[in-house]
């Protein structure tokens, strides 16, 4: 039984990617360890860093004949996920297409009802529920009808019937002893060719690895599909499980950054304090980098991290309103705690990457200048990441997209182009935008007000890009509001410096 896992030919769409480096896909390579323990033939074909175009996709199906096709999708990749599902049925037809990842897991009703070539969809974690899925195509001799009747015992995926309905088999249940879980199967894919590098302050760029060392976020942020796709319990590997997994990546890949991919690496924070204190008594020569909840962390633990090798920390503010925190997003944090956090970062030499978002449901101008005034106050001593709302499937943002109508009842997320949906697709992902009280003039400030500030991204870099892919008059209108505002915002900031000047 073959089994080939595909990243698709444009890879993850995300501004840290866009400059020559990528990360290897941590979910297919935990479900290739699996699978490769069970004695499948597996392989792991990331298009993305192979080069492989549409044609070259279809023609390695074509020679290799796996008998299932499986496609990893983000929400923003999902078009190039479903052309490859397409794709892999015209190039052979007898395959078992499979589809994963966060976007199909979240939108698994609506992409089975609208890709008619896609067989089945694994949700939410994969390891467990491709093992029983490969036995089962197993079981039926590789026959596609054969497997139907096998489906319903297996938790965790979603398919058509016979009549063409969609059907829903119950959640699988998580993997609580991740440690049970074999270490994620590098080897299956050319690791050289992701010229995986992270800038670390005073050593350049060095070798890095992904690792997530926990699964599940306990909190109930209204954008986010991270606890429904995780659940809300956090599921943690042992300290020693983590070190052993870094020792192995230092001798076998010659890492010297850890890129820890946790939603929340310190939600225990004794576990984080333990997994320091290993890496010293160990003496790893490493530097690593963390995402983090700002009411978790006090001063002596970031100390002790920041021995431990701790040189850039992420964490969330989005929205400098204390309302619109509280109320709008559900993340119950104290600005004085975000305060305490950046100063310590400072001082210690640690650098503090900073999550904003704009245009959040019933954010007014006013209140969103509260959070243009914070990046302000700290322009250029934090990394300040910013972006205007999405809208992701499964998300109680969703749900209040279609309840204040701007997702019409009929969307669905395997289109493109619908008429009144906004989507800056070169920019931030072909995602729709919750625009709200704000109009796109001042929305745009926000942005460039950002980008003046210090933004770790040039919104002018990506203009000619974006111009070259236009789709819509109503596309090429809101880039001559965002071109109007600059203009404005430049003349404001040139004059303003004159005056001072003269006086």
């Amino acid at each position: 039984m073959k089994i080939r896992l595909f990243v698709p030919p444009g890879g993850y769409f995300a501004e840290r990617w866009s400059k020559g480096s990528s990360m290897p896909p941590l979910g297919l390579l935990y479900i290739g360890a699996v699978l490769e323990k069970e004695g499948a033939d597996v392989g792991i074909v990331p298009a993305d860093v192979l080069g492989l175009k549409e044609r070259g996709v279809a023609s390695r199906i074509r020679e290799e004949r796996p008998d299932i096709v499986g496609v990893t999708s983000t929400t923003e990749n999902r078009f190039q996920s479903f052309k490859l599902i397409r794709l892999a049925r015209k190039a052979h037809p007898g395959a078992l297409t499979v589809m994963g990842g966060p976007h199909a897991s979240m939108a698994a009703e609506d992409t089975l009802a609208h890709i008619p070539e896609l067989d089945l969809i694994v949700r939410g974690e994969g390891e467990t529920t491709t093992l029983e899925l490969f036995r089962a195509f197993e079981k039926a001799g590789g026959d596609r009808e054969r497997l139907r009747p096998l489906l319903s015992g297996i938790d965790g995926i979603s398919y058509r019937d016979t009549d063409g309905r969609v059907v829903t088999n119950p959640p699988r249940a998580p993997v609580l002893d991740l440690d049970a879980l074999p270490f994620p199967a590098f080897h299956l894919v050319p690791f050289e060719k992701y010229n995986f590098r992270i800038e670390v302050p005073g050593r350049g760029p060095l070798q890095a690895v992904n690792i997530m060392a926990s699964r599940g976020c306990p909190f109930d942020c209204n954008f986010c599909a991270t606890p429904i796709n995780w659940g809300r319990h956090v599921r943690m590997r042992s300290p020693e499980n983590v070190v052993r997994e870094i020792e192995e990546h230092v001798r076998e890949r010659g890492a010297r950054v850890i890129f820890f991919y946790d939603d929340t690496f310190n939600a225990n924070p004794k576990r984080v304090e333990r997994i320091c204190d290993l890496i010293l008594e160990r003496k790893l020569d490493i530097f690593w980098r963390a995402e983090v909840r700002i009411d978790l962390i006090d001063r002596p633990l970031l100390e002790k991290m920041k021995r431990a090798g701790l040189f850039h920390i992420s964490f969330g503010i989005e929205a400098g309103s204390e309302r619109v925190r509280r109320e709008v997003i559900h993340k119950r944090i104290e600005l004085g705690d975000f305060h305490n956090l950046v100063g310590w970062c400072l001082e210690l030499g640690i650098i503090p990457n900073v999550f904003f978002i704009f245009s959040h449901p019933t954010e007014t101008w006013e209140e969103a200048q509260e959070t243009v005034s914070i990046i302000e106050r700290y322009r250029g001593r934090v990394e300040a990441s910013v972006a205007v709302l999405h809208v992701y499937p499964g998300t109680p943002l969703e749900k209040t997209a279609f309840e204040t109508g701007l997702l019409p009842r009929d969307f669905t997320w395997t289109k493109r182009y619908r008429s009144g949906i906004v989507t800056l697709p070169t920019a931030q992902g072909d995602v729709p935008l919750f625009l709200d009280k704000m109009s796109w003039a001042q929305i745009s400030e926000l942005l460039f007000r950002w980008s003046m500030s210090g933004g770790n991204v040039s919104l002018l870099r990506k203009a000619p890009r974006a111009l070259r892919h236009l789709r819509s008059f109503g596309e090429l209108r809101r880039y001559a509001i965002m071109a109007f505002v600059l203009v404005k915002l430049k003349a404001r900031k040139l004059f303003g410096k004159q005056a001072l000047r003269a006086s």
